[in-house]
């Protein structure tokens, strides 16, 4: 009765035999309405979808059974999230005796992980802010270039057009001179009009070019930015993962040359999409400042990441590799903990890689693991279970 987890006794038949103190806290539901009914009719509101069958499976199986976070409705009538764990009770003979559930409220902490990601969001967000902003300007300073091109041709054109329809005025009374006619040609030779119908096609086509790149880079950022849900939802990371490479061009683009390998026949992954594609940010983030620590500035040769995305039964996979120093075999054991680094100040903050693994591992069932060998280079592989 003193723990401050919620504790659920259940006997083979899932008829409730224990009911502790933060069991009536928590679900508001005092221990003498809910002993002896079966644990489907005592008014439990939680998501029955996730726990009906984990309890059958625990007492078959003989094995602890830890459905992922399960949500519920407090007693206040709010959403709240569990972390629920299924144990097997058996007699001293072995056999079935039924289960015990133990669990608490994990809503605050859920809420500060979501808040904690978001603020690492918009902080990568305001870190890649001016390397966005540089990328939207060389495309947008030659379409402007282009368009001032167009501009001067006009005025040009309507010139000649002007005097074509001043030819076609006296060529109708039947008067046509050779003044006029000279007049003509001399407009067309001080414009240049062969050169202007070769290149005014071609403007007009770098014009496009340069508003559909513009168009690209604000996409993936709004791809990139989006707070995503907090359910799990079906998404094409193939796409998401390019839109992340394109949002962190300005990190890679002087250092090193990006290679991708997709592979287009992969379905729709379970996930949260945002959370995701932070972790693929972080991850080429690192990969980048590793190949600038060989390379420097990139002015005597790049490095090169590259990005393979496979699908493996159940599971789908992404590769991100770099041509960096690699880790060294000390620190490999540690990479993932929370506030290790070991970039100067300003540069990191140990928190990319703990977000990582916490996103990959704990929240989707999933797995995230390191290749490296010293002057060689690291590749991180996440793998994430298709169906969630």
């Amino acid at each position: 009765s003193s723990m401050s987890y919620f504790l659920i006794g259940l006997d083979a038949n899932l008829r409730v035999t224990r009911w502790n103190t933060a069991a009536q806290v928590t679900f508001g539901i005092p221990s003498e309405s809910a002993t002896g009914k079966d644990i489907r009719n005592c008014g439990i509101r939680w998501d029955w979808i996730a726990m009906e069958p984990a309890l059958p499976e625990c007492i078959n199986s003989g094995r602890p059974v830890k459905p992922a976070d399960v949500r519920y409705t407090k007693p206040d009538g709010t959403d709240g999230i569990l972390d629920v764990t299924i144990n097997p009770v058996r007699t001293a003979a072995g056999s079935a005796k039924g289960v015990s559930i133990i669990g608490n409220d994990i809503t605050a902490r859920r809420n500060l992980e979501l808040q904690l990601l978001n603020a690492q969001k918009l902080e990568s967000i305001g870190n890649l802010a001016s390397g966005i902003a540089h990328e939207i300007n060389t495309p947008i300073q030659y379409v402007g270039d282009n368009i001032r091109f167009l501009q001067d041709s006009f005025r040009d054109l309507n010139q000649l057009v002007e005097e074509f329809q001043e030819l076609a005025r006296i060529a109708k009374d039947a008067a046509i001179d050779g003044g006029q006619l000279d007049k003509v040609q001399s407009v067309s030779e001080t414009i240049d009009l062969p050169y202007l119908i070769e290149q005014i096609p071609k403007a007009v086509q770098d014009s496009l070019d340069g508003v559909e790149r513009v168009a690209s880079i604000v996409l993936a950022m709004k791809e990139f930015s989006h707070p995503g849900t907090a359910e799990k939802t079906r998404v094409d990371l193939n796409r998401a993962i390019e839109s992340t490479i394109t949002v962190a061009r300005n990190e890679w683009k002087y250092v090193a040359e990006m290679e991708t390998n997709i592979d287009s026949n992969i379905p729709a992954v379970l996930c949260l999409p945002g959370e995701f594609n932070q972790v693929v940010l972080n991850v080429l983030i690192n990969a980048a400042h590793a190949i600038a620590d060989v390379v420097g500035d990139g002015s005597r040769g790049k490095g090169i990441i590259t990005v393979t995305t496979n699908s493996d039964d159940d599971w789908f996979e992404v590769r991100i590799s770099d041509t960096g120093s690699g880790i060294p075999e000390a620190i490999r054991g540690r990479i993932f903990d929370p506030f290790f680094t070991t970039k100067d100040v300003g540069r990191g903050t140990g928190q990319g890689l703990a977000i990582a693994h916490n996103v990959i591992v704990e929240k989707h069932g999933g797995t995230i693991t390191v290749e490296t060998e010293m002057g060689k280079g690291s590749t991180f592989v996440i793998r994430l279970p298709i169906d969630g």
